[in-house]
């Protein structure tokens, strides 16, 4: 939905939007747990996961302005791999080959998806990259955190980003001074704010709503379980964005990138595999 709003609003404008309908939908969640819930003994890394978060989803999104639905997100695809290594440097999370196995068979699918050896190279595959390494970032903050903080203030703090971001974003360019590029990823970045059209205002409640429920999701994950193991499971996405891809936008990838997406179902795979056989030992 931001894809297809990209062409007639500001990237600001729609991430100022989302996060002002998400927060009215995580706010009353976030009191529901009580006035510990908003209780936080590390202030410093909430704020550093916030800029990791919105950093990674406005350079995804200012990429997705340029690039196909498909393309664009497989580069994301690189987020998988890197919080893996990620968990394993700065959490000291430790895992087997199994594991690692998962992680190339998954990269060697993305990397087939992607077709790098055939695209142009030019800043707009440089965007969705940077979010790859800010989203890993973010994956590893919440994992690090997450034993001591509540789902709900994890997920409150990361749309406050949003906000307190857009905002700010919205008074330095949100008048339009600087629009006029033909890079469509740096015009969406640099547009006037505009009043929405009547025709829009069902999609831009649905990014805020959906973009609630993805936080929530997220942020329990992450408190609950292993970065390294929840990682590969992000490529469960690939195939969904391809759909959407070919329902909404009418791309369709060629048969290379159609083995690069079994490749990377079959890490998932090994991961869920691997997981298993590592609960089995603890429980014996």
């Amino acid at each position: 939905m931001i894809k297809m709003l990209s062409g007639g609003y500001a990237l600001h404008q729609l991430v100022f939007i989302r996060a002002v309908i998400s927060l009215v939908i995580l706010l009353p969640v976030l009191f529901r747990h009580g006035t510990m819930a908003l209780h936080t003994r590390r202030p410093g890394a909430h704020i550093l996961r916030g800029l990791l978060l919105v950093i990674a989803n406005m350079t995804f999104f200012t990429g997705l302005a340029s690039l196909p639905l498909a393309q664009a997100s497989a580069l994301v695809f690189f987020a998988p791999v890197i919080i893996t290594v990620f968990s394993w440097y700065f959490l000291g999370e430790q895992f087997g080959p199994f594991r690692w196995l998962a992680v190339l068979v998954g990269l060697t699918g993305m990397i087939l998806v992607v077709q790098p050896f055939s695209a142009r190279i030019e800043l707009a595959y440089l965007w969705p990259l940077a979010a790859a390494f800010c989203y890993a970032g973010f994956a590893t903050v919440t994992r690090h955190i997450g034993n001591t903080e509540s789902a709900p203030l994890l997920a409150v703090t990361a749309q406050g980003a949003f906000l307190l971001v857009s905002v700010l974003m919205g008074l330095v360019v949100g008048g339009g001074q600087f629009a006029g590029h033909t890079d469509p990823g740096i015009e969406f970045i640099l547009r006037a704010w505009r009043w929405p059209a009547s025709s829009d205002m069902i999609y831009l409640a649905a990014i805020g709503v959906l973009s609630a429920i993805t936080a929530l999701s997220i942020s329990a994950a992450y408190r609950s379980a292993q970065a390294s193991l929840l990682a590969p499971f992000e490529y469960s996405n690939l195939p969904l964005v391809l759909l959407w891809g070919y329902l909404v936008f009418n791309e369709f990838p060629n048969t290379m990138a159609l083995f690069g997406i079994v490749l990377i179902a079959a890490g998932g795979f090994v991961v869920w595999l691997d997981g298993k056989r590592l609960a089995r030992r603890a429980g014996a």
